[in-house]
């Protein structure tokens, strides 16, 4: 992405908070994993968007002054010989107007710059609680200006959370943001495929987990947006398994729920297969019916209709498939109304996606829930979860099938972006037929 984008997003936000108003946003911090090792960085999502900097310990700090006009400046770590032959290159300030568009000061300056940012300020938008060590130093230096006011220091009277304005923002994608959501997208379904290829009985759930994230690093993406689920048998009733630790047994279904990140946008698709490559006629009968809600949930994604239409949509064909099936027993007009399918179906139909899996984003308006609209990106992904002991036939035991596409939202309806995943039965095994071969 271009300078320009983040310098447009840094004015949009400027001119969605008062005049003579400060905007604080940090960076992520690095986590130790093991006494002197630690996690991979992954940057804040917030501060990504409006500087496309992938340094820890930097801030962003934004004002507005009295008469509107608007300035930005960024503080990071200076260029240092010794740390970048240890830990890498580090852009430093010098280089930051050239390649961020950004007036920049080394880190070493915080304090000085938080004192001067925030004195006389009306308002202080800040995202509160998310990292300690920043939220004391915010602390203290508004401890400071409310201490010493006959050095002409006062502070913010009001101050507010910036979350909910990011998250606005964030909800709409752009064109660019688009491009990597559309990327993001094909490299998951070149990992999904070659998962279901690679799959048969005997193998482990953790060597399918390998080619998945071969693959994303192949394509350059070298992390998932998420821990990859990957569950064999009734592995896969448990929604966040995440061991992947068993083997796959002839006659089990394979769940796989996994998306990579590719510059900083991650996708999320979810598959379900059988790990023999044929569908047994009790699996082909859930598995069917799961698709059957996913295709009408999907139907509803389109400019003016809510998640509750899709969901409306997802559970009737749900109810309609059970009760046929003998799993509920019942009238389905009553069924519906006692949202009898939620003994099986178990979490909600979707979420935004984006910078993060679970994105930001308001699910209502003053109250209301909100409507689709052109520009957002979100999750369809209706499932049945049959665990032993469950109060059916026991053929049904054991049976977990989820299926999950990202959706665009257009002003005609919405865009499939990771629609390059078979999941139509009589595709899925006549790709695992190809692996087999």
């Amino acid at each position: 992405m271009t300078v320009n984008i983040y310098s447009n997003r840094r004015e949009r936000l400027l001119t969605s908070v008062p005049n003579n108003s400060v905007v604080l946003v940090p960076a992520a911090v690095e986590l130790t994993r093991s006494r002197d090792t630690e996690y991979p960085f992954r940057q804040d999502s917030d501060f990504f968007y409006l500087t496309g900097f992938n340094e820890p310990n930097a801030l962003l700090i934004l004002s507005k002054d009295n008469s509107g006009a608007t300035s930005s400046l960024l503080l990071c770590r200076p260029k240092d010989q010794l740390a970048e032959i240890w830990q890498g290159r580090r852009l430093g300030p010098e280089q930051a107007k050239a390649v961020l568009g950004l007036d920049a000061l080394p880190v070493a300056e915080l304090d000085n710059e938080l004192l001067k940012a925030l004195n006389q300020k009306n308002t202080l938008f800040y995202a509160q609680g998310t990292y300690a060590e920043f939220d004391a130093k915010v602390a203290a230096t508004l401890a400071t200006l409310r201490l010493y006011p006959k050095r002409g220091y006062a502070s913010p009277t009001v101050q507010q959370d910036l979350r909910p304005l990011t998250a606005e923002m964030r909800l709409f994608k752009d064109e660019d943001e688009i491009h990597q959501m559309r990327q993001a997208g094909y490299i998951s379904a070149k990992a999904h495929k070659r998962a279901m290829q690679a799959a048969k009985a005997g193998v482990w759930e953790y060597q399918l987990e390998a080619h998945i994230l071969h693959e994303f690093a192949m394509h350059g993406a070298r992390f998932p947006g998420y821990n990859c689920i990957v569950g064999a048998g009734e592995n896969g009733c448990i929604l966040h398994y995440t061991d992947n630790s068993s083997q796959f047994k002839d006659g089990d279904l394979v769940l796989i729920d996994a998306g990579a990140e590719y510059q900083g946008y991650t996708a999320d698709i979810t598959r379900t297969f059988p790990a023999n490559g044929k569908f047994s006629p009790e699996q082909a009968a859930i598995y069917q019916l799961v698709l059957n809600a996913q295709y009408a949930a999907c139907a509803q994604v389109k400019p003016g209709n809510k998640f509750k239409d899709a969901l409306d949509a997802a559970c009737l064909e749900l109810t309609k498939g059970l009760l046929e099936l003998g799993i509920l027993q019942g009238e389905l007009e009553q069924l519906l109304k006692d949202n009898a399918c939620k003994a099986y179906f178990i979490h909600g139909l979707g979420h935004w996606l984006g910078l993060d899996v679970h994105d930001v984003g308001a699910y209502k308006l003053a109250g209301e829930e909100r409507p689709f609209a052109p520009g957002m990106i979100l999750t369809i992904e209706p499932g049945l979860y049959i665990p032993t002991g469950s109060p059916c036939d026991p053929k049904w035991w054991g049976l977990a099938v989820r299926i999950e596409d990202n959706l665009l939202v257009t002003a005609e309806g919405h865009d499939n972006l990771t629609d390059l995943v078979p999941k139509e039965i009589a595709e899925i095994e006549a790709l695992m037929a190809q692996g087999h071969s």
